[in-house]
C-alpha cells in the first residue's frame, strides 16, 4: 500500500510530466556558424557559406527550423573538379527547397533527395561528390528530425552530457558514404550512395540543449570530451555567446589539425585500422553551433 508521502509524490510528478508533455510553447533555434577552410589560416567564409571545400545553411520556415552541412571530396580536385561547387550547390538547393516550404519537417531525408535530384537533372553541368547532414526543429512538436549520409554529424547535449548523436557512415577506412555526380559513362566508376541510405533519427529536445552539427574536420580532430569542455564556456543563449563558442570549437580544431604530435581521433582510427599515422587531420572545418530557446518573433 503506497504511503500518503509516496502518493503525493507520484501525483505531483503526473502533473509535472503532464505539463512538460502540453507545453504550448513554440521552440527555435539559436545558431552560430563557423570554420576554417583547410587552406585558410583564419575562419572566413568562401563563396557565401562555405568553408574551403565545406558548406552549410541555416533556415527557417513557418514551424521549422533547418541546418545543412556539407562536405566536399577534395579528391575530384586532381580530375581539374572544385569539390566546393557540388557541396555549395547541394546546400544552396536544400535551403532554397525549405524557404520555398517544399518540405515535411518530419523528414529530412526528402530535403536531402529533393536536393539531390535537382542537381542530376541541372542543365548546368556539375560534377563532384559529398557528405551531408540535415537537422531540423519542429517547433510546435519540440522533436528534433535529422538524416545523416557519411562522416558529418551532430551532437545534441544536454546537463553536460552528450544524449543523442549521428551514426558514422563508412564503406571502409576514410571512405564516407557519399552522394556523387559522376561524368558520362562513369557512373559505375565513381562511388555513390542514395540519400534514402542517409541514416535518421526523431527525438524530442528540452530548451537548453545545445545541438553542434558539424562536417568530420571537426570530429576527426576533436574527441567529445573536448567538446563538451568547450560547450561548458556557453553560459546564455543569445546569439553572441553561441557565436564565440563555436569559434572558440572551430579554432581548437583548426589548431589540433597542424599538431604532429597530437593523436587525434582520426589518428587513432587509422592505427586501428592497421596504419602508422600520428597527428591532427588537416581539413576543412564546418561548426554550425545551436541552442533550442523559446521562440521569439
Amino acid at each position: 500500500m503506497l504511503s500518503v508521502l509516496s502518493y503525493g509524490r507520484l501525483v505531483a510528478r503526473a502533473v509535472l510530466g503532464g505539463l512538460s508533455q502540453t507545453d504550448g510553447r513554440d521552440y527555435s533555434l539559436i545558431t552560430a556558424s563557423y570554420g576554417f577552410g583547410k587552406d585558410f589560416s583564419k575562419g572566413i567564409l568562401k563563396k557565401g557559406m562555405c568553408y574551403g571545400d565545406d558548406a552549410c545553411f541555416i533556415a527557417r520556415h513557418k514551424a521549422a527550423d533547418v541546418l545543412g552541412v556539407a562536405d566536399g571530396v577534395g579528391g575530384w580536385r586532381d580530375y581539374g573538379v572544385d569539390p566546393s561547387q557540388f557541396s555549395a550547390t547541394l546546400m544552396r538547393t536544400c535551403e532554397r527547397l525549405v524557404k520555398e516550404g517544399r518540405f515535411t519537417p518530419t523528414n529530412p531525408v526528402g530535403i536531402l533527395t529533393s536536393g539531390y535530384y535537382e542537381l542530376l537533372q541541372n542543365k548546368v553541368p556539375l560534377l563532384g561528390s559529398s557528405t551531408a547532414c540535415i537537422v531540423v526543429l519542429d517547433r510546435r512538436s519540440h522533436q528534433l528530425h535529422t538524416c545523416n549520409l557519411g562522416d558529418s554529424g551532430f551532437l545534441v547535449v544536454r546537463g553536460g552530457e552528450v544524449v543523442h548523436r549521428s551514426d558514422e557512415q563508412q564503406h571502409y577506412f576514410n571512405t564516407p558514404f557519399q552522394l556523387s555526380i559522376a561524368p558520362p559513362g562513369a557512373e559505375g566508376v565513381v562511388l555513390s550512395d542514395s540519400p534514402e541510405a542517409a541514416d535518421s533519427s526523431s527525438f524530442d529536445v528540452q530548451l537548453g540543449d545545445i545541438i553542434l552539427t558539424a562536417t568530420d574536420g571537426l570530429f576527426d580532430n576533436m574527441p567529445d570530451y573536448m567538446i563538451l569542455q568547450e560547450l561548458k564556456k556557453l553560459k546564455t543563449s543569445n546569439y553572441d555567446s553561441v557565436l564565440q563558442t563555436a569559434q572558440s570549437i572551430a579554432k581548437q580544431a583548426h589548431n589540433l589539425a597542424y599538431d604532429p604530435n597530437y593523436m587525434s581521433p582520426f589518428a587513432q582510427f587509422a592505427c586501428d585500422n592497421g596504419l602508422n599515422v600520428r597527428g591532427g587531420k588537416p581539413d576543412d572545418i564546418t561548426v554550425l553551433l545551436s541552442i533550442v530557446a523559446e521562440y521569439a518573433d
